[in-house]
């Protein structure tokens, strides 16, 4: 169900590659709540992706732009301001990528070029983006910017590596640039902490399923899902959300909150009592 939260709103959204992509779902509803927008990936994950589908069932543009790049964020800003014939309303940055993760290297032994370029795509690209529009006055007052992030940059969850400092860095920028932005030109900035979520980057993380399970099993509402973080997104890029800024928001299903659910520890007795059957003892 349409609400038309977005009429009149436009919007540029970063990350979308297919339809697994959280970016893909709130291209969906941004445009489904009466948003104009732009969709934006690298030159080369358009080629590969499904980008370009996306934009003709959404009849909206696709502008290749590297958000790690000033000159492509320039180019992208000035030609959406053309195209839409003034500022935008919102922006939605869902990038992440790690060498180190996809070349299984563990966080006790990273590469450190391939760690210079994680916190580059997957944090500093934030920073670039927030900059440049600034600077180009790109974004109407009372705009707002979302990220995408993961609980993992306040806890430690086993294989997600250097992608948990990624996303520490992210939410402190939001942080950082939110109290600038809002106090110059009332345009908020915040995070969504979201759920392990089945996109094309989430299953390359190690033990990505597991992680997802427990999750599952650890949340009184059970994790949210892509159209879940899409809805959130929506009332964040709308005026219901017009003060809310510098906010790391969990949509995790209570994921957050709890210590130990039930379900999660329903497993682990089980597990400790198998354990104990079959070795007579419990090996720490």
């Amino acid at each position: 169900m349409a609400y038309n939260l977005l009429k009149g709103k436009k919007g540029i959204i970063f990350g979308a590659l297919n339809d697994l992509s959280i970016a893909w779902k709130v291209a969906e509803r941004a445009v489904e709540e009466g948003a104009e927008i732009i969709l934006s990936n690298t030159a080369m994950s358009i080629r590969m992706g499904d980008l370009n589908a996306l934009a003709e069932k959404l009849n909206c543009k696709v502008i290749a732009c590297d958000a790690s790049s000033v000159e492509d964020l320039e180019n992208l800003f000035k030609e959406s301001m053309e195209h839409f014939g003034g500022q935008i309303d919102f922006i939605l940055h869902s990038i992440g990528m790690s060498v180190n993760v996809r070349k299984k290297r563990p966080y006790d032994d990273l590469n450190y070029e391939y760690m210079k370029k994680t916190l580059d795509v997957s944090a500093i690209s934030f920073h670039k983006l927030l900059q440049t529009a600034r600077k180009l006055d790109a974004i109407r007052d009372w705009g707002s910017v979302v990220a995408l992030s993961y609980i993992a940059a306040q806890r430690t969850f086993y294989g997600y590596n250097e992608m948990a400092d990624a996303k520490s860095m992210l939410e402190s920028i939001a942080r950082s640039f939110g109290y600038i932005y809002g106090r110059d030109k009332k345009i908020r900035i915040n995070t969504i902490s979201q759920s392990p979520t089945i996109t094309t980057a989430g299953q390359g993380i190690k033990g990505f399923m597991d992680l997802l399970d427990f999750s599952e099993r650890m949340s009184p509402l059970g994790n949210a899902t892509a159209e879940d973080c899409a809805n959130y997104c929506i009332v964040m890029f709308s005026d219901l959300t017009k003060k809310v800024t510098m906010q790391n928001l969990f949509n995790d299903g209570g994921f957050s909150n709890v210590g130990m659910s039930w379900r999660a520890m329903n497993v682990y007795s089980t597990s400790l009592d198998d354990m104990k059957h079959n070795m007579d003892k419990i090996v720490d």
